[in-house]
């Protein structure tokens, strides 16, 4: 499981999300729609000749793990620490939001406001289509919202989530992310997730609802320059 989980990205981009992907057997992409993310297979040797192919001059990516230097025809735009959390806690007694509503393509465009206002990490049009997403509503405007994204072998992520400036303090992201752990849980999967290292008051969040540390590393957003 832990081998599963150092390289996440790429076991989901070259697994289970293989048919929302683009690349080769050395790195793939999420395809344009979708989270903008990418992976290699081998992060201590990236293929970005082979990430070139399928990438066009402008597209900004977020890539996880590594820390060399940009070749020919890339930069890297930002570098950030980030935490991967591992649910260690028990199954949770009930399903807190059995009133949330579940996300679909109708909704697309109001994830998506919402994720570009309050900047949970990378996050598409399309990109609700990765997993059960849920979220609730005042009238048509989305309060707020959390999901799945990254999946392979019993390892599911929890993210994308966030709330509306207007309607934080009231623990509606703490109830979807116990809905999906609940039904994550019962199928026999094991939640995680990812939280920036300089976000301490959600990691503090985290650890007391039953996520613990499993390791830390960089971040990066790299563009395509030519």
């Amino acid at each position: 499981m832990h081998q599963v989980l150092e390289n996440i990205v790429w076991e989901a981009l070259s697994g289970a999300h293989l048919h929302f992907s683009a690349g080769s057997n050395l790195a793939r992409r999420y395809a344009p729609g979708f989270s903008p993310i990418v992976g290699f297979k081998d992060r201590s040797k990236p293929a970005f000749d082979v990430l070139a192919e399928v990438c066009s001059p402008g597209e900004s990516f977020y890539t996880e793990g590594w820390t060399g230097t940009a070749p020919d025809g890339w930069s890297v735009d930002l570098e950030a620490m980030m935490f991967k959390m591992i649910w260690e806690g028990e199954l949770p007694p009930e399903d807190p939001a059995h009133d949330a509503i579940e996300l679909g393509p109708e909704h697309a465009e109001r994830a998506l406001e919402l994720a570009l206002l309050t900047n949970p990490g990378p996050f598409g049009i399309r990109t609700i289509e990765l997993g059960d997403y849920y979220g609730y509503f005042d009238g048509d405007r989305l309060m707020s919202m959390a999901g799945e994204r990254f999946f392979a072998g019993s390892l599911r992520e929890i993210s994308g989530v966030c709330t509306h400036p207007d309607y934080q303090g009231r623990g509606l992201a703490k109830k979807l992310m116990t809905k999906l752990i609940h039904q994550e849980m019962l199928r026999d999967e094991i939640p995680f997730l990812h939280v920036m290292s300089a976000n301490t008051h959600a990691r503090g969040l985290y650890a007391r609802m039953g996520f613990r540390d499993y390791n830390e590393s960089v971040v990066r957003v790299i563009s395509r320059t030519a």
